[in-house]
């Protein structure tokens, strides 16, 4: 695997060069999601990752150019992107505590009434992106010029493909919207909001682009132009929310082995944030049981061990 920079900075080439040898010489194990059947042809010994500093210089190995279905990982723009715009009030629809079940669980809304447990799992992720698309009419539009802006990179893009498959498998999202909606906890209507749902989880983007878009979060809450998105305090809460919530119920482990920040995605991506320093990003499409990469995984605990860098 040949490792490729965008700077003469050579600070984190040694620690990649090394990830990457042992990425290719163990077993791949886990399988891509096969319940969005456009993902299911991955090929699970794909592998690429990135690490983006916080001027924006980028260091990749691997598939670290190659675009992938992003899917749960822009759960954490949306976040952002509409607590900017109503701050605290956005906590009175959706938790922020983990939710100890599967992501596409139904189970906890109907003795929460109508109120997920934290923004990364589905209903959460819905309820999001219902206030969102309130509040710009295009959620998944306004995501996306994020995403180009902060990256640099203008041809990202929706997989019409994966969007399609979405949709036509979406049932279990249409009950969980349809659901909190009986609550009052969903403004739009439900085909609306699934439409813009299925079109944000896919969005393609390579592990650049999404190190680079995550940088505000390293940032403590500033755009990549120099302008503030989230005041500080609201970045620590984004962050806090991905370190106890952003692998689904297997967040424990997560925090256990990698010690950062981190947000994964059933197309096999993890995003993850060293605050003041540098942010991340790892595909690689096979998945475990909670459906996070276990390559993706076992690569950001490698990095944080050979590093020292996490927030513990």
């Amino acid at each position: 695997m040949a490792i490729m920079t965008a700077s003469s900075s050579l600070a984190f080439l040694p620690v990649l060069e090394r990830i990457a040898e042992e990425t290719e010489r163990m077993s791949r194990h886990g399988r891509p999601a096969d319940y969005i059947p456009a993902l299911a042809a991955c090929d699970p010994r794909r592998f690429g990752m990135a690490v983006a500093e916080l001027d924006g210089t980028v260091y990749g190995v691997g598939d670290w150019l190659q675009p992938f279905s992003t899917q749960s990982i822009t759960k954490v723009f949306t976040l952002a992107l509409d607590l900017a715009r109503e701050g605290d009030n956005l906590w009175e629809h959706v938790g922020r505590e983990p939710s100890g079940n599967p992501f596409n669980s139904l189970v906890q809304l109907e003795y929460e009434h109508g109120i997920p447990r934290n923004p990364f799992i589905n209903a959460g992720a819905l309820v999001v992106t219902d206030r969102l698309q309130s509040r710009t009419g295009d959620a998944a539009g306004e995501l996306l010029a994020f995403l180009r802006a902060e990256s640099g990179n203008r041809a990202l893009d929706f997989d019409k493909e994966i969007a399609a498959s979405e949709t036509a498998h979406g049932d279990r999202n249409a009950a969980l919207a349809h659901f909190m909606a009986s609550y009052g906890n969903i403004r739009n209507p439900v085909p609306v909001l699934l439409d813009q749902y299925f079109r944000q989880c896919a969005i393609a983007a390579s592990c650049a682009d999404l190190a680079l878009a995550t940088g505000f979060l390293a940032r403590h809450g500033i755009r990549a132009d120099g302008t503030r998105l989230l005041s500080r305090s609201q970045a620590k809460q984004v962050n806090a929310v991905m370190l106890t919530c952003g692998t689904y119920d297997a967040a424990g482990d997560f925090a256990y082995r990698v010690g950062l920040p981190g947000k994964s995605g059933v197309g096999g991506g993890i995003i993850a944030v060293v605050p003041g320093r540098c942010t991340l990003c790892v595909w690689s499409p096979g998945l475990d049981e909670r459906g996070n990469s276990v390559a993706g995984v076992a690569a950001l605990d490698r990095f944080t061990t050979l590093t020292g860098l996490s927030v513990f």
